[in-house]
């Protein structure tokens, strides 16, 4: 299907259309995909909450109103799986911590060698700079689009991605130096 997502959206709307739905899938499963391994860096976990998100969609697609591009729309779905997990994950390692039993947790860090990647990167950022530079950069999502999605004001979308940009250039010169 060449339609535009507004009139594939309003195709599942009307006519429930299984079809139209999964073009909508197929067309931006790789960006919801992308940004929750980037936000979570558990690709397993990431593919489950982007099924999630994806079911989410099809029961709530007549909510979405044309105001802004349906992969923002998407998007907010998709961070709102993740923000749903991430709280059930620190509840149950509450939970766990009463429980511990002396095991040891230390585990040495894997050493990599002189291997950057952009996920390392990431992970050093704050979690909403992280968010923020991951919508912006990898999900090609404007600031306002960003805003939207996750329900941060502009300015403050604006300043995670700057400082989260700043911190990336940091990080990725500290790096380079140390291989040289």
């Amino acid at each position: 299907m060449k339609a535009p997502d507004e009139e594939l959206v309003a195709l599942v709307v009307a006519t429930k259309n299984a079809a139209a739905f999964g073009e909508l899938v197929r067309r931006h499963q790789g960006l919801v995909r992308g940004m929750l391994q980037r936000m979570c860096r558990n690709h397993a976990l990431a593919d489950d909450l982007a099924q999630d998100a994806f079911i989410r969609a099809y029961e709530k697609i007549g909510t979405f109103t044309g105001k802004g591009a349906f992969k923002s729309w998407l998007c907010s779905i998709a961070y709102t799986e993740f923000l749903m997990a991430a709280r059930k994950r620190r509840s149950t390692e509450r939970a766990m911590e009463k429980f511990k039993t002396g095991l040891d947790d230390s585990e040495a860090p894997r050493d990599m060698g002189n291997v950057v990647d952009l996920d390392r990167a990431l992970a050093t950022l704050k979690e909403e700079e992280r968010i923020a530079v991951v919508m912006c950069y990898s999900c090609g999502l404007s600031h306002s689009e960003a805003a939207e999605a996750t329900g941060m004001p502009l300015g403050t979308v604006k300043s995670h991605v700057n400082r989260g940009r700043a911190k990336l250039q940091a990080y990725f010169q500290e790096a380079e130096e140390m291989a040289s």
